[in-house]
């Protein structure tokens, strides 16, 4: 009973088909938001309803390993995700993008693109808004962020353009046969598109099946548009043209965020966007809410949050982006879905660097380096110490490196809680 499954009702509603909806919660947020005369079932998985059902929609965050799910295939009840209904519905061209890190961000920069370019858009799925609310919108692009776990029981998603941004370990819990079973799901995303877009500096995100004559590639120094650094100063750069950017011009900072604006510029491109409304969106673009965000600088130190870091390659990013002539004061913690820290470790080794670690996982965090480590239970606890000892010149990052769901309802939550921390304390 989430936006997706709420998003569904309507759907049918429109269609004259009244559907039942399960949450095996038993006090779902949105229980209230449900129409009166709507069947539901709370608590627990209802096997009945399951068995008898033409057709089950399944939220992403509903992991199908319950025995009951296979029974239903088995006895040929068809299981598939809102994009999969999507997909058989919409009526303008589709650009989907995935990928462990940075979706939201690209998503963001071409919808910018595209409504520069004057064409009209509908932006969704894993950002926000539900794809079957898009079809509401007569557009000319559809641009959709899908996660692995909507792509899971998809089959039939047809695309102009797709990529895969990068793939790096996430959501291993939901993924038994680990980080190779989560890679396949992500490339589902290629199978019918017009133009698949993979980063060349990442080998995962590469199509299993390289014979696809429409192949366009990003990435750092290599790829068809690729990070160009001279002389102290990193360039955007495409092999089909000349024309080339300086990252000193972009509101973005770190590579992660510039292998993004190749990302966005390449899938533009390919889509014939011009140019030059491409060239204004990317200069414009001061970056999504809880990824690098500057909260404050007063006192002159910087407070950073990064709260969307809800893996270890997320935080990795952000430390490889952070300039800092002080202090670094970096807060981990949350639960890391059963993901090892270890290659975090020699991120953690600078002799100007304090790291506190809370939530869940904050005893596995605060091992990679104990000398510098300092565990507290709450978020609030690590910011009251570190206001005390915060001089001019030093930085807080906030990057978990987790996912929040331990102590927040997700990241923009924690994130919030943050900034509310930051201007109490700082």
């Amino acid at each position: 009973m989430g936006i997706t499954g709420l998003s569904c009702i309507d759907f049918f509603l429109t269609k004259g088909i009244k559907p039942r909806i399960i949450d095996t919660r038993m006090h779902p947020a949105k229980l209230k938001m449900l129409p009166p005369d709507i069947e539901y079932s709370i608590g627990n998985i209802n096997i009945q309803w399951i068995l008898s059902a033409d057709l089950i929609i399944t939220s992403p965050g509903v992991a199908l390993t319950h025995p009951i799910f296979k029974k239903a295939i088995d006895i040929g009840i068809n299981i598939i995700s809102d994009i999969e209904l999507f997909c058989q519905e919409a009526k303008a061209p589709v650009i989907a993008i995935t990928g462990s890190n940075g979706k939201s961000t690209v998503v963001t920069l071409l919808s910018n693109m595209a409504k520069f370019a004057g064409y009209q858009i509908a932006v969704g799925g894993n950002i926000g808004v539900p794809v079957l609310s898009l079809l509401k919108h007569s557009v000319q692009f559809y641009i959709i962020e899908i996660s692995s776990f909507q792509l899971e029981y998809t089959s039939n998603l047809k695309t102009i353009a797709a990529t895969v941004l990068n793939v790096t370990e996430n959501h291993l819990n939901r993924y038994p046969l680990g980080l190779y079973q989560y890679r396949d799901t992500k490339l589902k995303i290629y199978q019918n598109a017009l133009f698949c877009i993979f980063n060349a500096s990442d080998n995962m995100t590469v199509p299993k099946i390289n014979t696809h004559q429409n192949y366009i590639s990003f990435g750092n120094n290599c790829g068809d548009y690729y990070l160009n650094k001279k002389h102290g100063k990193t360039w955007i750069q495409c092999i089909h043209q000349e024309k080339k950017l300086n990252t000193e011009e972009l509101h973005l900072i770190g590579q992660h965020n510039y292998m993004n604006a190749l990302a966005a510029l390449a899938i533009a491109d390919t889509l014939k966007f011009p140019y030059s409304s491409n060239l204004t969106a990317l200069k414009l673009f001061k970056g999504l809410k809880h990824r690098l965000q500057l909260i404050s600088e007063r006192n002159n130190v910087q407070w950073i949050n990064d709260s969307k870091s809800t893996n270890i390659s997320s935080t990795k990013a952000a430390l490889n982006s952070i300039n800092c002539t002080g202090n670094l004061w970096l807060l981990l913690g949350g639960d890391g879905k059963g993901h090892s820290f270890a290659s975090l470790s020699k991120y953690l080794t600078n002799n100007n660097m304090y790291i506190f670690c809370f939530g869940q996982d904050r005893k596995k965090l605060a091992s990679l380096n104990p000398k510098s480590s300092t565990c507290t239970k709450t978020l609030c606890q690590a910011m009251k110490i570190i206001a005390t000892k915060v001089k001019p010149g030093d930085v807080v990052l906030f990057s978990p490196a987790c996912t929040s769901f331990d102590q927040f309802y997700n990241f923009e939550h924690r994130g919030e809680v943050f900034i509310k921390l930051v201007h109490k304390l700082s």
